[in-house]
């Protein structure tokens, strides 16, 4: 599902990331963990195509991004990667609905499929009820349900997210938690998560461990089949 081949990234003389090679399959749940600094973010900045590496080369659901020209590469965005913040990120003056909906307008959907599709999602997320309330109207958990929401509508391939539980607290950080490896279990998504939290990377397929610009450890977790997840509320 994702390739990444000799992957080198410098801002100015610093060097972030030197020659990764890593490989993530179809429907895993793939966290990736390290020191600030060790170059996370710009790695899944490189993956999710928000920016190019120097060099290496980048293939995502089996098509080599890192040479696409940029509408290309914004239609392939669109429609292949969703992507989860930190901080929610939506937009105060619309609805949780008309949020939900922006990516499929992006991708060329009418007014009535894109709500469809949106109140699917919310739906999805035990969030129908509320469709209509403004972010200011919403809990911390269910501004980021949106945000997820969000993510799905267009079905892309792979997720991407970047520290989405740092601003949850304990109950709604493993509400979410358990959500991802649902809706991977639901709809198939490949999910590629950065985290400081230990007790998420414990629990992903795969710990991807990063220091100083390199790949340091590769760890697969033995104990999932023990785990069981769920959608519950979110608030």
């Amino acid at each position: 599902m994702i390739r990444l081949e000799q992957i080198t990234k410098s801002f100015g003389s610093l060097q972030v990331l030197r020659g990764i090679d890593l490989e993530i399959q179809k429907g895993e749940v793939v966290s990736i963990v390290g020191p600030s600094g060790a170059g996370k973010t710009t790695l899944l900045q490189i993956m999710g195509t928000l920016d190019r590496p120097d060099t290496g080369t980048v293939c995502i659901d089996g098509v080599r991004v890192d040479g696409l020209k940029e509408r290309e590469l914004s239609a392939f965005r669109n429609r292949r990667i969703g992507f989860v913040f930190q901080f929610h990120q939506l937009l105060p003056e619309f609805t949780a609905l008309e949020n939900v909906m922006i990516p499929a307008f992006i991708a060329g959907q009418g007014r009535h499929e894109a709500q469809a599709s949106a109140l699917e999602m919310l739906t999805m997320m035990g969030l129908a009820d509320r469709a209509s309330h403004k972010p200011n109207e919403l809990s911390g958990g269910e501004k980021q349900r949106v945000a997820v929401a969000r993510a799905l509508i267009n079905r892309p391939a792979v997720v991407l997210a970047d520290e989405p539980s740092g601003s949850l607290d304990t109950h709604n950080k493993a509400e979410l938690h358990q959500l991802f490896f649902d809706l991977r279990d639901r709809l198939g998504q490949t999910f590629v998560i950065v985290t400081h939290d230990e007790s998420l990377a414990s629990i992903t397929d795969r710990t991807i461990h990063l220091k100083d610009g390199e790949v340091v450890a590769d760890n697969i977790t033995q104990n999932l089949g023990s785990v069981q997840f769920s959608l519950g509320p979110l608030v």
